[in-house]
């Protein structure tokens, strides 16, 4: 046995809570090391040998280094003392916080181990409040990207001066504009409804002199080129009415140039009644050649908001307030979160779940966001180590299965499983190459990528277009206007999404249930998974192989499992299942 392999931490990602009767515990082994391992618990006021459990844990993730073993349980009093048992061979150990001890070792005193709950870990008491708790509505959602600016143009009379032509193959830049709009968007629900989407997440639709608008004038208000608030709100109503939800994008890190108490700021210095509102660290302000004050990078035009600041922290809670509660969106994603101050993020939380309990709070980051995810901050956080292996490994073929698989259990051992399951899982953004440009084209790694996107545990987001065949390179090529004529659509790609998320829709295992890895080797361009929820059973063979390929699946249990494109059947013999699947195409096959 490998003792140094083994770690566990308590109060964490190792051993949280759920729900509000559920802990999840977890542990660390070599890989391969472990024939068995269980955890011994019972409650801490009667630690004693009649009254300990042993509930054997199941391995959920595995990398090249280690296993990682689960076991949720439901602690009667809601309190929790627990020790590990492992079994390697012909040895067990005992582990709890003092270290490893063999089975029957007693301390000095005569207690032996599980005598006595001390040195036992602990988890005190499963107290509800500090539950992560997610909104349910978010782990079946199917999101859908929308740049306003570039979506649709339904009303003429808000362009702005200089608009350009909206045509199937018109040129974006970083400075000009189409006419997109939030009667566009009103005008297209129906579009949306058809392709299966559930929520809309808008890039900022707040007054700001750009076409991106993150650079912010006016929090408060709607753009006067998109529209108004009380359009916003009609907006909201009709989306409503078709089971789609909306989310908005908002940067609290930092202003837009253009925001007055900014001008005040350029204006007059430390003097202005403004000067806390930021971070200043000279008496008059400098933009050029470097600001000397805190921007978002080195971007003199995006000034740093000063949250720890009481003004500051009233107005934007306020903001955080009023669309939720008075205009009715349905959540926050947070541009650059990780540089904002924990204790604004935990009284951001208040504001918006008494607005509405069922809120998502989505903070952008781009490493790990535990920090942030202990259910006093964020729901879940954008889930780029997740696109950026499932874009290495179907789009751009880089990586092997084996480091594919690896990179994907790292994750759901690095977060708790509520926040996997809410976590937003995109392929490419207004920030990023489209995700038909980084497959180089191939409409067939395209398919793959999204395929194991829309079938992956969390909430997928589609970028607008992709669905159509929209291409484009990096901001500005990424954010061309939607193509509407149906002539330069790819109507079959558009079915092909909209067929997969109605699968994905239809059935909860293809959202919440469990996922298992059936094949993932090394030097391998192929995976195999399973998705099951105790009321149907997946299995899936994904070939970004340029070869047809033939593979029998073990661990399968019995059963019979159809084609869902067909009514081809695979029986499971032997407890094997022989499989076929084309080069760079896909099986989907369901359990009868």
């Amino acid at each position: 046995m490998i003792k140094e392999a083994v770690f566990h931490q308590p109060k964490s990602h190792y051993a949280y809570a759920y729900d509000k009767e559920t802990l999840h515990i977890r542990i660390r082994t070599k890989r391969n090391d472990m024939d068995n391992v269980y955890v011994v618990h019972g409650d801490k006021y009667r630690f004693t040998p009649e009254y300990i459990q042993t509930t054997k844990m199941e391995k959920f993730a595995s990398d090249s280094l280690f296993d990682y073993y689960q076991a949720a349980v439901k602690p009667e009093y809601r309190r929790f003392a627990y020790a590990f048992r492992l079994e390697s061979g012909k040895e067990t150990l005992y582990y709890n916080e003092v270290g490893f001890q063999k089975e029957g070792a007693q301390s000095r005193s005569g207690i032996g181990m599980l005598e006595s709950p001390s040195g036992m870990f602990e988890f005190p008491f499963l107290n509800p409040v500090d539950v992560n708790n997610p909104p349910d509505w978010v782990k079946n959602a199917v999101f859908y990207q929308i740049f306003p600016e570039r979506f649709a143009n339904g009303d003429p009379s808000l362009n702005p001066p200089g608009t350009e032509e909206w045509t199937h193959d018109a040129e974006p830049t970083r400075d000009n504009f189409f006419g997109g709009d939030l009667q566009g968007v009103i005008d297209n629900l129906g579009y949306l409804e058809e392709l299966g989407i559930t929520c809309i997440y808008f890039t900022p639709f707040f007054e700001a002199k750009s076409n991106h608008k993150y650079d912010t004038i006016d929090y408060l208000k709607v753009d006067p080129q998109f529209g108004d608030n009380e359009k916003a709100k009609e907006l909201v109503r009709e989306a409503r009415k078709r089971g789609i939800k909306v989310m908005l994008d908002a940067v609290f890190n930092h202003s837009g140039y253009y925001f007055p108490p900014f001008q005040d700021v350029l204006k007059n210095g430390r003097k202005s009644r403004f000067a806390n509102w930021f971070h200043l660290r000279e008496e008059e302000v400098v933009t050029e050649p470097q600001p000397n004050y805190d921007t978002f990078g080195f971007v003199a035009s995006m000034p740093k908001l000063n949250t720890e600041n009481r003004e500051v922290k009233a107005y934007l809670l306020e903001v955080a307030r009023y669309w939720v509660e008075d205009v009715g969106v349905d959540g926050w994603r947070l541009d650059v979160a990780n540089e904002v101050d924990h204790q604004f993020w935990r009284e951001f939380r208040d504001v918006v779940k008494k607005a509405n309990p069922e809120a998502y709070i989505l903070g952008e980051i781009w490493h790990n966001s535990m920090a942030w995810l202990g259910g006093d901050q964020f729901d879940a956080v954008m889930n780029y180590p997740v696109t950026n292996s499932i874009l290495e490994f179907f789009a751009m073929k880089e990586i092997d299965a084996e480091a594919f698989m690896g990179r994907l259990d790292a994750i759901q051992v690095a977060y708790p499983k509520q926040v996997n399951e809410s976590a937003f899982n995109l392929l490419d953004s207004h920030d990023t190459p489209r995700l038909l440009t980084i497959a180089e084209g191939d409409k067939d790694r395209m398919k793959l990528a999204a395929t194991f996107q829309l079938t992956y545990t969390g909430a997928p987001c589609i970028y607008y277009g992709d669905e159509i065949g929209m291409a484009g390179g990096n901001d500005p090529g990424c954010r061309a206007p939607m193509i509407w004529d149906e002539e330069h659509q790819d109507r079959d790609l558009f079915d092909f999404y909209k067929n997969l998320i109605q699968l994905r829709k239809e059935h909860r295992a293809l959202r919440d249930g469990t996922f298992r890895f059936l094949s993932a080797g090394k030097g391998n361009h192929y995976v195999a998974y399973e998705r099951t929820d105790g009321n149907s059973r997946f299995v899936f063979l994904l070939n970004g192989s340029d070869e047809e390929i033939t593979i029998n699946l073990t661990g399968l249990g019995k059963g019979t499992f159809v084609n869902v494109e067909g009514n081809e059947r695979f029986q499971v013999k032997r407890s094997k299942l022989k499989v076929t699947a084309g080069a760079n195409s896909a099986l989907i096959l369901k359990e009868q």
